[in-house]
């Protein structure tokens, strides 16, 4: 037996405009990120670790922005609202790996940064190719076994009573909601993970962060010093667009949030920030936005 989707935001007036305008928004952010996948495998002034990590969260955002808006879409266009609960659960898994995943990755980012401007000297040799393939391994990894366990943990609690989900995908916290079991271990489970995903990975991009700003403090160069506040910035904007909302969610009790908080939040971390990623990479990177002139030239 399946569950019921209410969708995002039911009851809004003009609802028809607000999904036209997601999928306006899908379309943008999967090309944006395509595209710079494809110019930092294109152009070889871009191949470092540093654009390497950065299509690597590219091909997450895709992923993520592809795991919810389509279903959402679909059922809008079509007039349904329903979801089985195997494609449920594959909703929920895939969703909650790519978030973890992202957490890991936005942190080595982070670290990749730190080696760079406090290491400069021995940034080649630590942010080696094989470094780079085992930070993007750990990253998909980490972020898929625990997945799997969440998913398939969480899958397995009756549901008594209501199958309508208040969200516009399978939301395990209000898919949690409809279980007629005590989830209350369960609860504590998702807290402890949120502080090993969320609070220790943002407390460790704060450090290297800080650590950056006091070396930077040091350079003689303005424009070396422009220039790593530059390259540092794009990314701790990125930091703070995705783990803000993030932690909101997971961090805060549910009994303090309500459905449509959940939902808007959801929809800035999920949809948003995957569209503005590549913007912001590519507006304040100047390697990347030659890259796309190069290309646009040629083409």
């Amino acid at each position: 037996m399946g569950f019921t989707l209410l969708g995002l935001f039911p009851g809004m007036k003009h609802i028809d405009i607000l999904i036209c305008t997601m999928l306006i928004v899908y379309i943008i952010a999967v090309t944006g990120n395509a595209i710079l996948v494809l110019l930092l495998f294109l152009d070889p002034r871009l191949h470092s670790p540093m654009y390497f990590l950065l299509s690597q969260l590219s091909l997450m955002d895709i992923s993520l922005i592809s795991t919810t808006v389509p279903k959402m879409l679909t059922n809008f266009f079509s007039g349904t609202t329903d979801i089985s609960y195997i494609a449920c659960g594959v909703q929920a898994y895939f969703y909650i790996s790519l978030v973890g995943s992202e957490c890991i990755l936005l942190t080595l980012m982070a670290y990749d940064r730190y080696v760079a401007i406090c290491n400069p000297l021995r940034y080649v040799m630590i942010m080696n190719s094989r470094v780079c393939l085992q930070m993007t391994f750990v990253s998909w990894v980490v972020g898929a076994i625990n997945s799997l366990v969440q998913t398939t943990y969480s899958m397995h609690f009756s549901r008594c009573g209501s199958r309508e989900i208040h969200h516009f995908f399978c939301e395990m916290q209000e898919l949690l909601k409809l279980s007629c079991e005590d989830i209350s271990a369960y609860e504590k489970v998702v807290s402890a993970l949120g502080i090993i995903f969320l609070l220790i990975p943002f407390g460790l991009i704060l450090t290297s962060y800080t650590l950056i700003f006091l070396s930077v403090r040091h350079i003689s160069s303005p424009s070396g010093r422009t220039k790593a506040f530059t390259t540092c910035s794009s990314h701790l904007t990125v930091v703070f667009l995705y783990f803000g909302p993030t932690m909101v969610i997971y961090m805060t009790p549910s009994a303090l949030q309500s459905s449509e908080q959940g939902q808007g939040l959801s929809v800035f971390y999920t949809i948003l920030t995957p569209m503005l990623n590549p913007l912001i990479y590519s507006l304040r990177n100047k390697d990347v936005g030659k890259a796309l002139r190069k290309v646009m030239c040629k083409t």
